[in-house]
């Protein structure tokens, strides 16, 4: 967070102006304050500018210690994100190393005027900048709430007059850690040419984006990293759209701002157009060697309106589709994430690499960025934790061929394809194998293949899904009452979620407490004796 000036010197500065403890209109020199320590942000450029220098440090952190990874969930509205910080804060007492992911998949699917679209840049680029507005307005709420409640506790110790609680308190607001975190936005393929791109990246930055993650694709022929038809598009391109993004970064004044250059190459077998080559081994020429080709003969000419390349001394036909796009060579996806990701951080700036896989292997993705780093040595990733990937089957899919190999089974003893997925298998040497392979692949694919920030793009949209089902089972079923109790009230009162007293989560003693800077005795509030939330007092 910003660095904040301790509660002290602000009473002092306040005491300073109105050395009588009020201003002429009667307000508290306290009150001054604590809105003063509440307001963690004036604006959200001013976040970005913040955060962005909290991800170069975790950055360099991670490149002293590659078990210093950071990992962010996927979040479609402010409460998600909120709820996911909060809960952090809870489990470890920092936010340090979490951050928020912006989906452009969720910001289609769920959060846009069109209706629920597939992710292939259909929604409006400005529900985009409006997500990461949300998501900043609910973190900096949350932390409008946290303050206002120490600062109940420092008056409640004044009013008393024990001075230990007193500066416990004041000790506790200085050192209060905002839930303001950075976001990782995703701008799709940039959502037109490199000038579309600068602009919609200055709207998501002044919305508060630290970190911008755009991809290779062809802007109007966009598809999910996880579906077919992808289209790349030449190097150069590419390199524009990065350039486009920093670009931005200065003009607004976030020096410091990353930049997520992702490749879909691995799985994308199409591009738009050919590039100009100007000389032997250029970005064009590296790009074209992999265009598939046919050769030119009498019963396969070239044809009027057809092209023609030159390839290893002879003239041959880039293989074209009815729809005018070209094919690349079958299998030569890899090499071109190679080369995709050393052009993107040598010639384009960019801070990371994201390489959209098909699969969660962490010795396949070690082998491609020991690729990178050959070229470009402190190469460092974003990996995609992806809910496409049957992560189940893939794991026991992955220790049953590494057992198979060694002897340690054989093929009987666990029938291969679906019948992995089988429940049976949970409590089996296989299931419980792969299940630590699951809880360590984080740690993994960090330590031994280059990967700084590990995210899962969806979990908030499954995560709703199945929570809204498993609750709607019950209720509308035969327990009624008894399923929103036992699976959400009761849970969230042991574990200590906030969210439990709603109305104290959106604001109503944030509201109380400011009625009482204004009106004094006067003050209508909200949570007096009657107020039910009092069922949910602290232990």
């Amino acid at each position: 967070m910003a660095s904040r000036k301790p509660y002290h010197q602000l009473r002092e500065e306040a005491l300073a102006r109105y050395p009588s403890g009020q201003t002429p209109g009667g307000i508290s020199i306290d009150d001054i304050v604590q809105l003063k320590v509440q307001n963690t942000y004036n604006t959200h450029l001013d976040i970005a500018r913040d955060m962005a220098v909290v991800m170069r440090a975790d950055m360099a952190a991670y490149d002293a210690d590659p078990t210093q990874f950071t990992q962010s969930l996927g979040c479609w509205s402010g409460f998600h994100a909120q709820q996911m910080i909060k809960s952090v804060k809870r489990l470890h007492g920092t936010a340090k190393g979490a951050y928020v992911y912006l989906s452009g998949w969720m910001v289609a699917g769920l959060r846009n005027r069109f209706g629920h679209l597939p992710d292939q840049s259909m929604h409006e680029k400005t529900a985009v900048a409006d997500l990461i507005e949300e998501i900043y307005v609910s973190l900096r709420q949350a932390d409008e709430v946290e303050l206002n409640d120490l600062f109940k506790d420092l008056r409640a110790a004044r009013e008393a007059g024990d001075d230990t609680a007193e500066q416990h308190a004041i000790a506790a607001i200085d050192g209060f850690e905002s839930n303001v975190v950075p976001i990782i936005a995703d701008i799709d393929a940039g959502f037109g040419n490199e000038h579309a791109t600068y602009l919609l990246a200055k709207e998501l930055i002044k919305a508060g984006a630290c970190c911008l993650q755009i991809e290779n694709q062809v802007s109007d022929a966009k598809q999910c990293g996880h579906q077919d038809g992808k289209v790349t598009v030449p190097r150069e391109d590419f390199i524009e759209k990065l350039r486009a993004c920093r670009l931005a970064f200065e003009e607004l004044g976030v020096d410091d701002g990353v930049i997520v250059a992702r490749t879909d190459s691995l799985g994308a077998g199409l591009t738009q157009k050919l590039p100009v080559s100007q000389q032997p081994g250029d970005l064009a020429a590296e790009y074209l060697k992999w265009v598939a080709t046919e050769d030119i003969t009498d019963t396969n000419p070239l044809r009027d309106g057809e092209l023609a390349l030159q390839r290893d001394g002879k003239i041959v036909k880039p293989v074209r589709l009815p729809n005018g796009l070209f094919r690349f060579k079958e299998g030569s996806g890899r090499a071109r994430v190679i080369e995709d990701c050393v052009a993107s951080l040598r010639d384009g700036g960019a801070d990371l690499i994201w390489i959209e896989t098909d699969t969660p292997n962490v010795v396949e993705i070690a082998r491609m960025v020991d690729e990178v780093r050959e070229q470009v040595p402190h190469a460092k990733l974003a990996y995609n934790n992806s809910p496409s990937f049957n992560w189940t089957l893939n794991l026991r899919k992955q220790v049953r061929e590494e057992w198979l190999e060694s002897g340690r089974i054989t093929e009987a003893d666990y029938p291969d394809g679906q019948t992995l997925m089988s429940a049976d298998l949970d409590d089996t040497e296989l299931g419980r194998e792969a299940d630590a392979r699951l809880a360590r692949f984080q740690h993994d694919i960090s330590t031994k293949a280059g990967v700084f920030h590990n995210l899962i793009t969806l979990p908030t949209f499954h995560l709703t899904a199945k929570s809204v089902d498993e609750l709607s089972r019950g209720y509308f079923g035969e327990d009624k009452m008894l399923a929103y109790v036992g699976t959400v009230q009761r849970e969230e009162i042991r574990r200590g979620i906030s969210a439990v007293k709603h109305q104290h989560e959106v604001g109503s003693d944030l509201g109380d407490s400011f009625k009482e800077m204004v009106s004094g005795d006067r003050a209508l509030k909200a949570g007096g004796h009657a107020n039910t939330m009092n069922q949910f007092a602290a232990e």
